[in-house]
């Protein structure tokens, strides 16, 4: 018996996706309209680098800008709004790199790290792109090792000046955005040298280039060139030669240095401070989170809606003629977009709670350090699983729309070239992984990230360790939901929710539990540290990537929850069920392996995927489309009815 369709209110999925800043997506719609914003393709380098300028000058004509800065200078003060209206800029990721870069990055750091002079005079125009700028992190040398940076700020005091140096080759500032055409200063981050001492890595704003364009004294700029995706973004490389700066331009908030030389901070632990420091700067990373979650959500609007189209192979017919079928109601096919299309969801309510945290935090009256470290980590782990997953559904879209999927006025090959670089952008996943799986060990305070591998092995050598589940969203609802949960053997246990919660959690205990009852073996053993935890590598990244699962998870959950329609929120209890039993159909060795489901288990969980894949068919168009993208952001024709015309007009003689 076919189950009656149900009725889902469009406005209602629409409103719940669009969330707390719903205001802010409706905007974007509103003002990301015409030529100037609509996607093109086939330009070079210097006329995608002009045109993306083109776009952010006009996009500082609107609100855009204003949502990330603080009221003194013209601002909003609203930080989840300026990370929504970022993740809004999918029809071209350049542009919204270009906007990440100079309000988010530059001029994120100089509210973060700067006091209100340096408000005062900097951020006016930064907000206006009348001083466009960079942020120069990034070494040639060292990436991810931020701590390890090697380029030099030494302070003079007979001229009360900041000596910005690059000893060698390694210590070059590279991938720098808005470095190689358009920054006139850099947010550069050096080593601190102070009053015959060494204080760590600090930010000191650098002039790079005239009124005219031309570089400073003493700054050299080379062009990266061309890139595989992102080429409207002009990432240069940066070098300093004994280049001077006035005693201000150091950001210092968390450290400054007097006119003697003397240091000071208002945190004496100089790793406490280090984290402090880039702990405020994670609107980045939540940033590029939000912007793969937006390129896969177009990948799936273009290939869904071509595969609702595109026909192929006859359905044997008694009644007539026999009928192509469309490559949607392929079950193989079902399989490639809908677990994947169940997946963005459950990432974009985890990213809407990330953000709904991060702008809470940021508005609290006393800072909740606690809090804040738990964030950072939750972050990084969000930004490796979403981006990751946003690289392999690209490319699983461009595989469903076979050589259409290939051509580039269809979207998906610019997005797959765009969006690559978000997995080792604003962090190398693998190593923010490790980084999120640390606190899970240290419970977010007790090392506060400056523990290094050996430490770590050292510091669990004489824990007492038991995995506390701390959950992210809508508490009581979960806590009610486990609670409730059958036990593991009943037939309808795979559709139970709190069943289903209790198994990730169940997971997460099981394998953050031995990788730390591992790391107390090697460190009372009192081998090599290192060596210990290197070779417990895959079992770290293993017990970062379950803990994200079972938080998303929750974040689908409490999302659902919020839902007013109840047609539409049993839609998205399917489409739930679809994300976890894919999670643990993909999963199902471990799941095996330690006995926590059975062989027929396991085989049920199997064809519950199956059987949610068919019986979300015919809701896949409109689950792509709440997603609130516009026809002109797609731009694939494609996915515009071109496939449609062509074969309900097929060409004459064909």
């Amino acid at each position: 018996m076919t189950e009656k369709k149900l009725k889902v209110d469009g406005d209602e999925l629409r409103g719940l996706l669009d969330g707390r800043w719903a205001h802010v997506r409706e905007r974007a719609r509103e003002v990301l309209q015409g030529d100037l914003y609509a996607p093109v393709h086939g330009l070079t380098v210097d006329e995608h680098r002009a045109r993306t300028l083109s776009q952010l000058k006009a996009l500082a004509g609107t609100e855009m800008p204003a949502y990330g800065f603080p009221e003194s200078v013209g601002g909003k003060n609203d930080i989840g709004a300026s990370v929504v209206a970022f993740e809004m800029l999918v029809a071209d990721l350049s542009l919204m790199v270009k906007m990440g870069v100079q309000w988010g990055l530059f001029g994120g750091a100089i509210t973060a790290l700067g006091t209100d002079r340096h408000h005062r005079e900097y951020l006016p125009d930064a907000m206006s792109v009348e001083l466009p700028g960079c942020f120069a992190m990034t070494e040639t040398g060292h990436g991810s090792d931020v701590q390890n940076l090697r380029t030099t700020a030494t302070y003079d005091p007979a001229t009360e000046e900041f000596v910005v140096h690059t000893p060698d080759e390694a210590a070059r500032k590279d991938y720098i955005g808005n470095a190689a055409r358009d920054g006139r200063m850099a947010v550069v981050f050096a080593q601190l040298h102070a009053g015959g001492g060494e204080h760590g890595v600090h930010a000191v704003l650098v002039p790079i280039r005239d009124a005219d364009g031309r570089p400073m004294p003493g700054v050299r700029i080379e062009d990266c060139g061309t890139k595989a995706g992102l080429n409207g973004v002009d990432n240069g490389r940066l070098w300093f030669d004994q280049v001077r700066v006035p005693r201000g331009n150091l950001l210092n908030r968390y450290g400054d240095v007097a006119p003697d030389g003397t240091y000071s901070s208002p945190i004496e632990s100089p790793g406490r401070r280090f984290f402090t420091m880039l702990g405020t700067l994670i609107r980045g990373r939540v940033s590029v989170a939000g912007g793969a979650g937006s390129a896969a959500k177009a990948a799936l609007a273009i290939a869904i809606r071509y595969s609702d189209t595109r026909r192929q192979f006859t359905r044997p017919s008694e009644d007539g003629p026999a009928q192509e079928v469309r490559i949607l109601d392929y079950l193989a096919h079902q399989r490639k977009l809908l677990p994947a299309l169940a997946r963005t969801y459950a990432l974009h309510f985890a990213q809407e709670e990330l953000v709904s945290r991060l702008h809470d935090l940021s508005r609290a009256e006393r800072p909740d350090e606690r809090a804040q470290r738990e964030l950072e980590s939750r972050v990084a782990g969000l930004k490796a699983v979403a981006t990751w997953h946003a690289s392999e559904t690209i490319q699983t879209c461009r595989e469903a729309c076979g050589g259409a999927g290939y051509m580039a006025e269809n979207r998906i090959p610019q997005l797959r070239a765009d969006s690559d670089i978000f997995t080792t952008f604003e962090g190398d996943n693998t190593v923010l992984l490790q980084q999120l799986t640390k606190s899970l060990l240290t419970d977010f305070r007790d090392s506060f990230g400056d523990l290094d591998q050996r430490g770590l092995v050292r510091f669990m050598a004489g824990k007492v360790f038991e995995t506390v589940i701390e959950r992210t969203a809508a508490i009581p609802l979960i806590e009610r939901l486990v609670s409730a949960a059958p036990g593991r053997d009943g037939e309808d246990a795979l559709y139970n929710r709190g069943w289903q919660l209790e198994l990730l959690e169940d997971r997460e205990k099981h394998v953050v539990e031995g990788l730390a009852a591992r790391l107390r073996r090697a460190g009372k053993d009192g081998g090599d540290a290192f060596e210990a935890f290197n070779r417990a590598q895959d079992h770290v990244l293993k017990a970062g990537r379950v803990h994200v699962d079972r938080v998303v998870l929750e974040a689908f959950v409490a999302g659902i929850d919020r839902c007013g329609d109840k047609a539409t929120a049993k839609l998205l209890n399917r489409l739930c069920d679809l994300y976890v039993l894919s999670l643990v159909e993909e999963d199902r060795a471990w799941f095996l392996e330690h006995e926590r489901l059975s062989t027929s288990r396991a085989k049920a969980v199997t064809r519950a995927v199956d059987d949610l894949c068919r019986g979300l068919r015919p809701y896949a168009v409109q689950l792509a489309d709440a997603f609130g993208l516009r026809d002109e952001w797609l731009a694939a024709p494609i996915a515009l009815g071109a496939e449609h015309v062509r074969q309900d007009d097929p060409v004459p003689g064909a």
